[in-house]
């Protein structure tokens, strides 16, 4: 058995999982929700609940279906103009997966935080609280990052990072056993023979070799990209949470990690 199949025997036994998914995984081009995409996502996550796991999914897209349904032609560029399409998103998105998780009997509750909650203990204690509660009484906590209030988040200098950062955030607070980003690329690639990239496979810690491997792209619907992909893994690795990153559009990626298989970039928490 290669290494990393045997670093990734550990994943379909864990308990706890977050799913962070990007908004070009779930998100047209021109902002709509992409129904197709955001049902098949659905689907493996409510197998994944029906087996006895506790997921969260955090979320992108509120913005971006918001800029469709206002009929923007681009991301808004100020503040105020992104906390409306934040507002108007935000119910546009969650309607949808109310609906979808609806279908295989599951609820839904959302939890918006903002980058200050986990800086003041009572913020920090409250939402521990409330996502053990609901997980608890299994419903899956859909969470996202509160664009609407909180304008430092926004900006692009104090930026979560496409909900990257919130996820490793929830992921130390919740104890999480995995953290799984899905982006629209198969993990962190490497340079190979001939010009060519290969996929890094499993990395023991997030260290400088990996940052020197990546560059950062700016987007038009989203803020991340690996680079804030491997900063939130950075921070989830350090509570001793492990990171995957793969391709969310990819058919059947959420299933083919947690059972295991070779796919993505596994980067191992630290015991």
């Amino acid at each position: 058995m290669n290494r990393s199949l045997k670093y990734r025997e550990f994943i379909p036994e864990t308990r706890r999982v977050i799913v962070k998914v990007g908004s070009h995984v779930i998100v047209q081009r021109t902002g709509r929700p992409d129904v197709r995409r955001l049902r098949a996502l659905v689907a493996e996550i409510a197998a994944l609940h029906k087996d006895g796991k506790e997921v969260v999914l955090v979320s992108s897209g509120a913005v971006a279906a918001g800029v469709e349904a206002l009929g923007l032609g681009k991301r808004p560029e100020t503040v105020p103009e992104m906390q409306m399409a934040a507002a108007v998103g935000q119910t546009r998105l969650m309607s949808r997966y109310s609906e979808l998780f609806g279908k295989h009997g599951i609820k839904v509750g959302q939890v918006l935080l903002t980058h200050r909650d986990f800086h003041h203990k009572v913020c920090l204690s409250n939402s521990r609280r409330t996502l053990n509660h609901l997980m608890t009484n299994r419903v899956v906590p859909i969470v996202n990052e509160n664009d609407v209030t909180a304008d430092e988040e926004i900006r692009a200098d104090l930026s979560l990072g496409d909900n990257d950062h919130l996820a490793a955030l929830v992921a130390k607070l919740i104890r999480a056993d995995l953290l799984i980003l899905l982006s629209t690329v198969d993990g962190i690639r490497e340079p190979a023979a001939a010009g060519r990239t290969r996929r890094v496979a499993y990395a023991e810690k997030v260290g400088r070799r990996l940052f020197e491997l990546v560059q950062p792209k700016g987007e038009s619907l989203s803020k991340g990209g690996m680079s804030s992909k491997l900063k939130a893994a950075r921070t989830a690795a350090q509570a001793g949470c492990s990171v995957v990153i793969a391709n969310g559009r990819g058919t059947g990626t959420l299933t083919s990690v947690m059972n295991g298989e070779d796919n993505g970039t596994l980067l191992l928490g630290i015991p």
